[in-house]
This record gives C-alpha cells, sequence and structure tokens, in this order.
C-alpha cells in the first residue's frame, strides 16, 4: 500500500515540530544525500516550456528508493488566485517499482529550498555573516528569511520587492521575531548595500539584471535562487564573472540557472564536491561567492524521505489504495470485475 501525506499533514507536522527544527532536520537530510552523491542516478528536469510558464518532472534515485517531483512555474497564477508553484512527489521501491510514498510538495518544496540555501550558506558565506538582503517577497520568501535567522543567525533582514503589498506582508509575518530587525528598502540597490548575504527570489520569467556588478562588495556572498529555468535570470553576467559560482547539478545548471548567459566553459563547482571535501568553498574573506540555485530532484528525494520519517513517528498520513491488492498478481482483470461487482449493491443501495 501507499502513504498519502497531504498539506494538512505538513502543517501538523510544522505545528508538532516548529519550523526552525523542521528546517534544521532538512538542511542535515540534504547535505547527507549531497555527501553520498556519487551513489544516485542523475538527469536533468524534464521541462514542458509555454507562454506562460513550465511544467517539470524531476526523477532521481540509488539503487534503492526512485523519487520524482512534479512541479510548474506560473507567474500569473496569482492573479488567478493560484500558487505560481504547486508540487506533490513519490518515492518508490526501486526493487518491486511499488510508490510508497504519495505526497504533497507546494509547502514542502518551499521549506527544502530554504534548506538547501542553508546549506550552501555554510559553506560559502562568510562565518561572521549577519545582515541579509532579500530581493522578492513573494510566497518563498517567508522561508528564507526564518531558515536564515533561526540556523545561520542573520538578524538584519533588508527586503526589497517591486510589489510593496508583498513586502507589507514578508514583513507582518516577521515583525515579531525576537532578535531580527527588519528594514524595508526602497530599490534592490539600497537593500543590498551594506548586505553581507544578498538572496534573490523573484518569479517573473524574464531575462532580468537584479543585482548588478556595480552592487557588489567584497565578501558577499549571493543566493540566486529564482533564475531557474531557460530564458529566466535575475544577476547580471558580469556578477558571475566577478565571483566564484557554485551550482547543483552542472548539467541542468547551464540550461536553467543564470549560468545560462555564460559560455560553456566558463568554470564552476558543484556543492557535493565542497560537502565532501574534494573542492574549496570561500576561500578569503574578500572572494564573492554565488551559489546559482536551480533546485535538484535529489533535495526533493531527501524531503520526502524527511517527510516519511517523521509523518511515521508521529503517526501523520493515511494508506490510500493508488496500486490494486491483487489475490492473484497476473489477473488484474479478474481483480477488476470482482471489485466492480463487489461496489454494485453499494451503488444500487445508495
Amino acid at each position: 500500500m501507499t502513504t498519502l501525506i497531504t498539506t494538512a499533514d505538513v502543517s501538523t507536522l510544522v505545528a508538532r515540530l516548529g519550523l526552525p527544527r523542521l528546517l534544521a532536520q532538512m538542511v542535515e537530510y540534504v547535505e547527507a544525500d549531497f555527501r553520498r552523491w556519487q551513489d544516485f542516478d542523475k538527469s536533468a528536469r524534464l521541462a514542458a516550456h509555454s507562454d506562460v510558464g513550465v511544467i517539470e518532472l524531476m526523477p532521481v534515485s540509488d539503487a534503492y528508493e526512485y523519487s520524482f517531483k512534479y512541479v510548474n512555474g506560473h507567474p500569473k497564477n496569482t492573479l488567478e488566485g493560484l500558487p505560481t508553484v504547486m508540487a506533490f512527489g513519490v518515492l518508490a521501491d526501486v526493487h518491486t517499482g511499488q510508490p510508497t510514498l504519495l505526497s504533497e510538495l507546494t509547502l514542502t518544496t518551499a521549506i527544502r529550498t530554504a534548506a538547501t540555501s542553508v546549506m550552501a550558506a555554510k559553506l560559502l558565506a562568510r562565518k561572521n555573516a549577519r545582515s541579509m538582503a532579500l530581493i522578492g517577497n513573494g510566497a518563498q520568501a517567508a522561508f528564507q528569511a526564518l531558515a536564515f535567522h533561526h540556523l545561520l543567525g542573520i538578524d538584519e533582514l533588508r527586503l526589497f520587492d517591486i510589489d510593496p503589498q508583498a513586502t507589507a506582508t514578508l514583513a507582518a509575518h516577521l515583525e515579531h521575531r525576537s532578535g531580527l530587525k527588519v528594514i524595508l528598502c526602497g530599490s534592490s540597490a539600497e537593500a543590498v548595500r551594506g548586505a553581507d548575504i544578498v538572496t534573490t527570489v523573484t518569479a517573473d520569467k524574464t531575462n532580468a539584471t537584479i543585482l548588478t556588478p556595480d552592487m557588489l562588495e567584497p565578501g558577499m556572498h549571493i543566493n540566486g535562487v529564482g533564475g531557474d529555468c531557460p530564458g529566466k535570470t535575475e544577476l547580471h553576467a558580469e556578477v558571475l564573472a566577478q565571483a566564484s559560482v557554485f551550482v547543483e547539478f552542472e548539467p541542468q545548471t547551464r540550461i536553467e540557472g543564470d549560468l545560462q548567459q555564460m559560455p560553456a566553459d566558463f568554470e564552476v563547482t558543484e556543492l557535493w564536491r565542497v560537502l565532501s571535501g574534494q573542492a574549496l568553498g570561500r576561500r578569503s574573506e574578500d572572494e564573492i561567492t554565488v551559489f546559482d540555485s536551480v533546485g535538484f530532484a535529489l533535495e526533493d528525494y531527501s524531503a520526502l524521505r524527511l517527510l516519511r520519517d517523521r509523518a511515521a513517528e508521529l503517526g501523520l498520513g493515511q494508506t490510500i489504495g493508488l496500486i490494486p491488492d491483487l489475490a492473484d498478481p497476473k489477473d488484474l482483470y479478474g481483480h477488476l470485475v470482482a471489485s466492480a461487482d463487489a461496489a454494485a449493491p453499494a451503488r444500487r443501495a445508495a
């Protein structure tokens, strides 16, 4: 049978564990899987693009478990009362192909994306980083803000969005957080000025230059989170040229990330190599570092494992008949007929 985890289950999980604890556990799970990077069969996600957005499938597997995520990105959805990003995912047993978990991933993707940003910043930002500019204050922003506050000690957040209401909503979510100063800024340049870390998480599917080279300061670390598909960027190419650039899965990031602007031989480092000690992260206090984050399937594999483990411990989720329970595994038609016959009296009684 298959376990179903719904949005209500994830909300209950957050209520019982607390979001900071869940974020910390997500970082641990993602780090653990990145450290065994070579164990996984990896590929870039399969994307179906349209004029208004993209729908993607993101698969990955090791020798024991296979996972995939279905996810979209439609920036104009908010005008129709829908989230820009919606997602669900599956874990399956490699030995049998049986799906063991079907889960919501809309809420969980926001948590795992923030956790991945923290994982990168732990390796790439200066150890004394305390201020962060957060440009793009929509659905993902609160998760980024709280993850960096609780897990990395960020105590000053500088906010900017072209939509003042988005900034106001985010500021309202953060206003009662102890030890966190929130500053509302009038431009990206104002937000970035003096920030140790800059996180860009905008939604528009366009070749934007949210961050330009004149905004760079020595020692700055940049999380470029919003540029995540062909034709969608946030960082001016010269920002990358002046920085040490780190990525998740290089073949995917060269197509989808801000890296799409750079020549094929532009040097980058996959993050797993830093985690495993095969490459250096930050090399000096003055070095500018960029994490060109596009989101990779392994992070969703980690997130699904975490959901499964915590749900089992806390008694969350429900068993569903996603796959027929066959008396004779070779007689699928017989099972269908028997099930239909059993259902008929119930329909007549109704």
